[in-house]
C-alpha cells in the first residue's frame, strides 16, 4: 500500500487507504502508520514521521489547514483537508512518499492546525496563506501584480475615464480587467475619440478657461468650458458605459441611424463625427483579437510544462471581448502533475482579485466542484469552473495553450542564453561556480540630499524586479560620501541577512532561490577600487568571506566599452570590447543605476510635492495660489516653460524665473 501526493497542493491521496471515521482517527491512526510500513525510516525522515506521529493525536478531526514548519520557524508547507487527523497520517509512512514529500516530512520539527467551519473556508484560507508565507514546497504564484482597470468616474458633474489599478476607493464604474497598463491606454485613447469623454484631472478640468488640444483634435467634447451641454455630455458618458458593458453592438446601430439622419438632413460635418466615432470602436474592437460570439465574461487558463519550468497562460474575456492575456512562470516542483499545479494557482490567483462568472481551463483539476464553491462564495454569485471539450470554448483554450507553449519556448530560449552569460561570467571572474544571484549596488543623490541606495538582483531567469531592493540613507554623511552611503546599504543589507540565517522565520521573507538561498553568490559596485576596498572591509568586519565582490571603474571620459573591473588579490582588468560578458555587465550596471536614479527622484518629487511651492524664495499663498489656478497641478508648474509662467496672472518675471530655476536645476 503506498501513499501518494494528491492532485491539491501537493497534498497525499487517501483514496487506496481503509480510514477510520473522523471521530476514531485520533485513537487508530498511529496504529495505520506502523503496522503498514515496510520498511522503518531513518535519520531525518524518522524524526519528521515522529513529529507528525505526534502531531497526529492533537489534530483537528474536522476540515481546515495545516502547516508544516522546520527547526528555524520556517513554514514550509501549507494544506487543507476535509479532515486534518486523516491527511496528515498519510505522511507518517515512509515507504512510497516521493523525493518531495519525503524532504517535506525529512525537515519538519512542528506542526500547526487552523479549523474550519467548511472545506469551502479551508480552501480560501489555504490560499491566503501560500501567497503570505510562500512555503517553499508549495506551488507559488510569481508576479501577482493588481490589473489595470477603466474608470468611468462617478464623483463629478462631468464624469471622467482613467486607468485604475489598486484598492476601488473612488466612487464609479469599473470595467476590467485588462492584462496590462498599455491595452487600457490603448483603449482610452480608442473610446476618447468614440465618446469625447474628458480624461483630465479634476483640478485641471476646474481651472480651464478655454477649450484643451484634446477638444481641437476631437478627443474631448469640451465640457470644462461649456462647449457641450450637460444632457448631452451625460448621453455620451450613458454610451460609453453600455460599450464597456458588452452592449457594443447596441451602440453602433444608434450611432449608424444618427450618422444616416445626419446625412439626409445635409448636416455633412455632424455626420462625419458620427462616422469617425464608429470607426473608433471598430478600432478598439480590431485590436483586441478574438471575440467570441458565445463568451460574454470568462477568464482561460492554460498550463503547459517543459524543461522543468512551468508555464500558465491567463486571457481575460469581458463584455464579449478579448482584453488581453499574460503568462504566469509559477514556482513548483517539476514532479507535480499539471492539474496540481493549476488547480492551486487558480486559486491563488483569485485571492485578491473578483472572479468571473466562467473559469475555464486546460486540465481538469481535482476539487473543481470544490473551487467553484469557493470562487462562488467570494464573489458572492455563482462561478462556474469548467474543461470545455468541444465548440467555441474549447477553441479559447486551444488558444491560450498555443500561446502558453509559445511563451514557455521563448523563456526557455533566453533562459539557455542567460545560463550561457553566467558561465562566461564565471569563468571571466574566476568564481568557483556559476553564479545564480547577482547583487548589483548603486546610489544616487544631488548634492547628498535625497540621497537613496539600490540593490538590483539578476539570474538564470534574467532580472528578477521582485527582489529589487532601495535604502534610504539614514547616516549623518557628508554630501557626496559616496564611500559612506555604499557603507551603510551593505552594512543594512548583510546584516539583514546574518540575522534572518539566525532567527527564526517571523514574517514572510524575499523568495529565494532554487537552492534555498537568499545570498548572492557574486556582489557587483559600481565604483573603482575605493568602493571595492570599504564593500569588503563591511564584510570582513561581519564575518563575511565568502562572496566575491567586484567594483566597475567606468572607462575614460566614461565611454562604455572601457570599464575597468576590480577583484581583491587580482590586478585590475579589462573584457574584450565585443565581449558577450561585457554587455552582460553593461546592463546589471545599467539597470541598478536605472533604478538608483529612478527611485532618487521619486524621493525628491515627493519632496517637492509635500513641500509645494513654499520653498520658493518669493512665492507666498497668493503667488501659490495664482499659479495653481492657472496651471491646475504642480505637475503642470513643473513642466511650464519660463514664458508660460510669466503669463501667469500675479507673476511678474523675477518670480517666473525664480519657480523655473526650482524646477529646472543647473546641471
Amino acid at each position: 500500500m503506498t501513499a501518494r501526493p494528491g492532485p491539491a497542493n501537493l497534498e497525499p491521496d487517501l483514496t487506496d487507504l481503509d480510514l477510520p471515521e473522523a471521530d476514531e482517527a485520533e485513537d487508530v491512526v498511529l496504529d495505520l502508520a506502523t503496522e503498514e510500513d515496510a520498511a522503518p525510516a531513518a535519520g531525518p525522515l524518522a524524526a519528521g514521521i515522529d513529529v507528525i506521529k505526534a502531531a497526529v493525536r492533537h489534530a483537528p478531526k474536522g476540515p481546515g489547514v495545516y502547516r508544516m514548519i522546520d527547526a528555524g520557524g520556517e513554514v514550509l508547507y501549507v494544506g487543507k483537508a476535509k479532515s486534518i487527523a486523516k491527511r496528515i497520517v498519510s505522511y507518517t509512512r515512509p515507504v512510497g512518499l516521493v523525493t518531495r514529500i519525503a524532504r517535506m516530512v525529512a525537515a519538519t520539527a512542528a506542526m500547526e492546525f487552523v479549523s474550519t467551519k467548511t472545506e469551502t473556508e479551508a480552501l480560501l484560507l489555504e490560499a491566503n496563506l501560500i501567497k503570505q508565507l510562500r512555503p517553499r514546497f508549495n506551488v507559488l504564484l510569481r508576479d501577482d501584480k493588481s490589473f489595470p482597470y477603466i474608470l468611468i468616474t462617478a464623483d463629478h458633474a462631468a464624469p471622467r475615464i482613467a486607468k485604475h489599478r489598486g484598492a476601488r476607493s473612488i466612487k464609479g464604474d469599473y470595467f476590467g480587467p485588462f492584462a496590462s497598463a498599455q491595452a487600457v491606454g490603448r483603449t482610452i485613447n480608442a473610446l476618447e475619440r468614440a465618446f469625447l469623454i474628458r480624461s483630465c484631472a479634476d483640478p485641471v478640468f476646474e481651472s480651464r478657461t478655454r477649450p484643451c488640444l484634446l477638444f481641437q483634435i476631437k478627443r474631448c467634447a469640451g465640457p470644462c468650458t461649456g462647449e457641450i451641454a450637460q444632457a448631452d455630455y451625460d448621453a455620451l458618458v450613458g454610451e460609453a458605459k453600455l460599450f464597456l458593458s458588452g452592449r457594443s453592438q447596441a451602440v453602433r446601430e444608434v450611432l449608424a441611424r444618427q450618422m444616416e439622419q445626419a446625412s439626409i438632413d445635409l448636416e455633412f460635418e455632424r455626420a462625419a463625427v458620427y462616422r469617425d466615432r464608429l470607426a473608433a470602436l471598430s478600432a478598439v474592437q480590431a485590436t483586441q483579437g478574438i471575440n467570441p460570439r458565445g463568451v460574454e465574461e470568462a477568464d482561460v487558463f492554460a498550463v503547459t510544462q517543459q524543461g522543468g519550468q512551468t508555464c500558465i497562460q491567463v486571457f481575460f474575456f469581458r463584455t464579449g471581448q478579448n482584453w488581453g492575456n499574460r503568462a504566469y512562470y509559477p514556482r513548483a516542483d517539476r514532479s507535480i502533475e499539471l492539474a496540481e499545479v493549476l488547480g492551486s494557482f487558480v486559486a491563488q490567483f483569485y485571492d485578491d482579485k473578483p472572479p468571473p462568472s466562467l473559469v475555464l481551463t486546460s486540465h481538469d483539476v481535482e476539487d473543481r466542484e470544490l473551487l467553484a464553491e469557493a470562487l462562488s462564495t467570494r464573489a458572492g454569485r455563482r462561478v462556474e469552473v469548467a474543461v470545455p471539450k468541444r465548440g467555441e470554448k474549447k477553441d479559447l483554450v486551444d488558444h491560450a495553450l498555443q500561446n502558453a507553449r509559445e511563451a514557455l519556448g521563448r523563456k526557455l530560449a533566453e533562459s539557455a542564453s542567460q545560463m550561457k552569460l553566467l558561465e562566461g561570467l564565471a569563468a571571466a571572474f574566476g568564481l568557483a561556480k556559476v553564479p545564480r544571484r547577482i547583487e548589483v549596488y548603486d546610489n544616487s543623490h544631488i548634492m547628498g540630499t535625497n540621497a537613496v541606495g539600490a540593490m538590483i538582483v539578476a539570474g538564470p531567469e534574467g532580472f528578477r524586479r521582485k527582489d529589487y531592493r532601495t535604502f534610504n540613507i539614514k547616516s549623518d554623511i557628508a554630501p557626496g560620501d559616496d564611500f559612506g552611503m555604499m557603507r551603510e546599504v551593505l552594512e543594512r543589507r548583510f546584516k539583514r541577512l546574518l540575522k534572518d540565517a539566525a532567527e527564526p522565520a517571523a514574517t514572510p521573507r524575499p523568495e529565494p532561490d532554487e537552492d534555498g538561498s537568499a545570498w548572492p553568490d557574486l556582489v557587483v559596485i559600481d565604483g573603482g577600487p575605493g568602493q571595492l576596498a570599504a564593500a569588503q572591509k563591511i564584510l570582513t568586519e561581519l564575518g563575511i568571506d565568502t562572496v566575491p565582490l567586484v567594483g566597475i571603474a567606468k572607462g575614460r571620459d566614461r565611454e562604455a566599452g572601457r570599464e575597468t573591473f576590480h577583484m581583491a588579490g587580482r590586478e585590475p582588468f579589462r573584457l574584450e570590447p565585443r565581449d558577450p560578458v561585457l554587455y552582460f555587465v553593461q546592463r546589471l550596471r545599467d539597470e541598478a543605476h536605472r533604478f538608483a536614479i529612478g527611485t532618487h527622484r521619486g524621493r525628491r518629487k515627493k519632496d517637492i510635492k509635500e513641500a509645494g511651492l513654499a520653498e520658493i524664495a518669493g512665492v507666498g499663498p497668493s503667488r501659490k495660489r495664482a499659479l495653481l489656478n492657472h496651471f491646475g497641478t504642480l505637475k503642470a508648474i513643473e513642466r511650464a516653460r519660463l514664458e508660460d509662467l510669466q503669463r501667469a496672472p500675479g507673476i511678474n518675471a523675477g518670480t517666473a524665473k525664480a519657480v523655473y530655476d526650482y524646477f529646472h536645476p543647473a546641471g
